[in-house]
């Protein structure tokens, strides 16, 4: 599972808008929601962030509002709320192509290191006859930790807190280690990276880390 944190592409869905949605609003915690939304342009308050299609509010660490704000002056199309909402959705994708040895779905998602070693912990499994019967129950909580742009690279870094239930079966499908009755609590933190100079609206994980 630990392989599983190594790196995959996103595609445009993160950080985009659509051109229908209000600009990302910065506020504070004791804001209520609607009188937020009605803020003006480019209003940045320390606290949260208001999704304006619907996404639940999302969390941002005050140590990444520099950041945040220093990205959306550069790429005006970037969407704080979609682009956490597209990054929960990539993490339980990579998972489960992973735990599934989908090789062709971690291709599209994967650089060519990270795919490469994907492949070789997939081929390791098989070696050894082994398969794995995982499940991601829930994804507590993703919050945006840190952000930064250096010349045209953005780096916007993502913890997330999840719930995932782990099997490892053998050859003869038995199981020799873990339990899908008992979730275990995992604390991971994601860098995603993107150069915004470049046409390609992908953004690649640079790098993993454990909370």
């Amino acid at each position: 599972m630990i392989a599983a944190f190594l790196g995959l592409r996103l595609y445009s869905v993160l950080g985009k808008r659509t051109g229908h949605e209000q600009e990302p609003v910065l506020r504070r915690p004791d804001e209520h929601p609607r009188a937020v939304a009605q803020a003006p342009k480019d209003d940045v308050i320390e606290g949260r962030v208001v999704d304006p299609v619907g996404i639940p509010d999302t969390v941002y660490h005050p140590a990444a509002e520099t950041g945040i704000r220093k990205i959306l002056n550069a790429d005006r199309s970037f969407d704080v709320g979609k682009f956490l909402g597209g990054a929960q959705a990539a993490y339980r994708m990579v998972l489960e192509a992973f735990w599934a040895g989908d090789r062709e779905t971690l291709r599209d998602l994967c650089d060519d290191d990270v795919y490469a070693a994907f492949d070789g912990a997939i081929t390791a499994r098989e070696a050894a006859g082994e398969t794995l019967d995982n499940r991601l129950v829930a994804i507590e909580e993703a919050t945006i930790v840190g952000a930064s742009l250096n010349g045209s690279i953005a780096d916007v870094i993502v913890r997330f807190d999840a719930d995932i239930s782990a099997v490892t079966r053998d050859a003869d499908k038995q199981v020799i280690a873990g339990s899908l009755s008992d979730g275990v609590q995992t604390h991971d933190i994601w860098t995603f990276t993107r150069d915004l100079a470049s046409n390609d609206p992908n953004w690649v994980l640079d790098e993993t880390d454990v909370a």
